[in-house]
């Protein structure tokens, strides 16, 4: 519910600091005290259109800061976790400054959001109910959820949404496999000519590795056999005594004083050892290099044949060398599925044709649901006209079917609460039909039969006992009343009858500014206690003079309530 409203700088207000309680919430004041500008500061708090015009004259920017507790599962903790905010105590603070350019900032918990963000999350607290509010029950939009809460349909509801996605994600697949079948079949010949060079010249992985090294070595073969032919001379010998040869003379010169070294010949022989099985090594190295050498030009050719051949695949294609086995395994599995393409469309289709049938099933039972929940919902409403003084009007859940092209994870059909308010007239939309006081008093009658439904933990009425007074107040009152066993509700009234039911009452009125010598005005509001109740009742009751016999009647409102 809401906990705080903080208002700096709108209109004709300085510095306002309001804390509200649960239940049922009575604002009072003369015309023109400045509770409209309460409920448009709230509005700004939670998402409304920022109008300039909100501006206290001479200030440099307005701000409004509403704070919610939030219940356990509140719809709006899921926005939040969604958007990675988090919140302290269970209290959501929302706020909204609006500059003198027109600008405007959201925050929530002081963290910056977007104003889209901030609405959203204020659909969910709060709903207020009026003949200027496009929101609430006045949205079209929300008839179908609001129809579907009222019958306890959601889990019907949530099935459809599922079958239309499954419908929707096999409609896409079958999209998608014809659009490859026809790129396919557009360049089966291409692909044929492709992959048949890819087979006859058969890559396999790391080959090119391998190639470059073998043509590195065949490239400068000459070179490399006379390198090694000296070196293996120089190890081995030729002419003259070798590397072998005088690591061996050495050691059997080392092995005649053995005895006479004192054991520190022996190291010196191991190092020779070590040394001359190293030298071996080297020379078998080189014997085996030599011998793996093929100088023929005839073997070059071909590796660089080869090599080439590889390297102009993987430039036509566009990838590495070493990528082209993969590729061709692609190209034959592109070959392969356009050869049993028809079959796989025609298993698809079935999938779609299948997932749409299912659709079709949920939706009409979903639709099923809906008429019968709508003549349910008519019924309740029009037992809530009579006593508002709408004995006259009619009220209609209109189910209008939608073509094919227009079907979505709703359902079916539109839903549009709609109302007549002549006897014989056509019934129209809420907000074009009924005049301001009507509709107020339509507003009531719905929230009163939906009271079970929506998430919003706040209930804001503006004057919706326009135009009534006496026994019709009274039903109003009542109807607030009862509302308000549930969840907090604000009410903007000018009906004693109304204002009696309140469990708690602020007067909103228009006073000079303090130690201002220009006359200037702003609004300020107070919480009343019993006996200031009653009072205000009593000038409700009849007007600039407030008599005895006034209070007496606002006595008895009160002990009524």
């Amino acid at each position: 519910m809401l906990v705080s409203l903080a208002i700096r700088d709108v209109v004709l207000i300085d510095r306002l600091d309001l804390t509200f309680q649960d239940g049922l919430c009575v604002l009072t004041g003369e015309t023109g005290a400045g509770k409209s500008i309460l409920l448009d500061s709230l509005g700004l708090a939670i998402g409304g259109r920022a109008d300039q015009r909100l501006l206290r004259p001479g200030a440099e920017r307005a701000s409004v800061t509403a704070a919610f507790e939030l219940p356990a599962k509140h719809a709006a903790l899921e926005l939040l976790a969604e958007q990675g905010l988090a919140i302290d105590d269970d209290l959501l603070v929302l706020r909204r400054s609006l500059n003198a350019d027109g600008r405007s900032r959201a925050f929530v918990n002081d963290q910056p959001v977007s104003v889209g963000l901030l609405r959203q999350l204020g659909d969910s607290l709060i709903e207020v109910q009026g003949q200027f509010d496009s929101r609430g029950l006045l949205d079209s939009g929300s008839h179908r959820g609001l129809l579907d809460a009222f019958a306890r349909l959601e889990t019907a509801a949530a099935e459809t949404a599922r079958h239309w996605q499954a419908w929707q994600d096999a409609e896409a697949a079958c999209r998608q496999a014809r659009l490859d079948l026809e790129q396919a079949r557009a360049e089966e010949e291409l692909l044929r000519h492709d992959l048949a060079d890819l087979e006859a010249l058969d890559p396999q992985a790391e080959e090119i590795a391998g190639l470059e090294q073998e043509r590195a070595l065949l490239r400068h073969g000459e070179l490399l056999i006379e390198a090694m032919q000296s070196a293996a001379d120089q190890l081995a010998g030729g002419e003259t005594a070798g590397a072998e040869a005088a690591l061996g003379a050495a050691q059997r010169d080392l092995a005649r004083i053995t005895a006479e070294g004192a054991g520190r010949i022996e190291p010196i022989i191991a190092a020779i050892e070590r040394a001359a099985a190293e030298t071996a090594e080297a020379l078998a190295l080189l014997e085996a290099l030599a011998a793996d050498l093929d100088l023929d030009p005839a073997r070059l050719e071909r590796v660089e044949e080869r090599y080439f051949a590889i390297k102009d695949q993987a430039r036509k294609h566009g990838v590495e060398p070493d990528a082209l086995p993969a590729l061709r395994a692609r190209l034959a599995e592109r070959l392969a599925n356009l050869d049993a393409g028809a079959e796989g469309l025609a298993k698809l289709d079935g999938a779609r044709d299948g997932a749409r049938a299912a659709y079709r099933d949920s939706a009409a039972k979903l639709s099923r649901g809906r008429k019968a929940a709508a003549k349910k919902l008519d019924r309740a409403v029009a037992a809530e006209l009579p006593p508002l003084k709408l004995d006259k009007a009619r009220f209609a859940t209109r189910l209008e079917p939608l073509a094919e092209a227009d079907w979505g994870p709703q359902g079916c059909e539109r839903v549009a609460f709609e109302v007549s308010t002549n006897p014989g007239s056509a019934p129209g939309p809420l907000g074009r039909i009924a005049s301001g006081g009507e509709l107020s008093r339509f507003l009531l009658a719905l929230k009163v039969v939906l009271s079970g439904t929506g998430s919003a933990l706040t209930l804001v009425f503006d004057e919706v006992d326009s135009a009534v007074g006496g026994a019709t107040a009274h039903a109003v009152g009542e109807r607030l009343a009862g509302l308000a066993v549930e969840r907090q509700i604000l009410v903007v009234t000018h009906s004693p009858q109304v204002a009696a039911r309140g469990a708690h009452h602020w007067r909103v009125e228009k006073q000079p500014v303090r130690g201002a010598a220009d006359g200037r005005l702003e609004t300020r509001v107070g919480q009343l206690s019993a006996e200031d109740r009653r009072e205000e009742l009593a000038r409700m009751l009849s007007g600039a003079t407030v008599t005895d016999e006034a209070r007496a009647a606002a006595e008895r409102l009160m002990g009524a309530a």
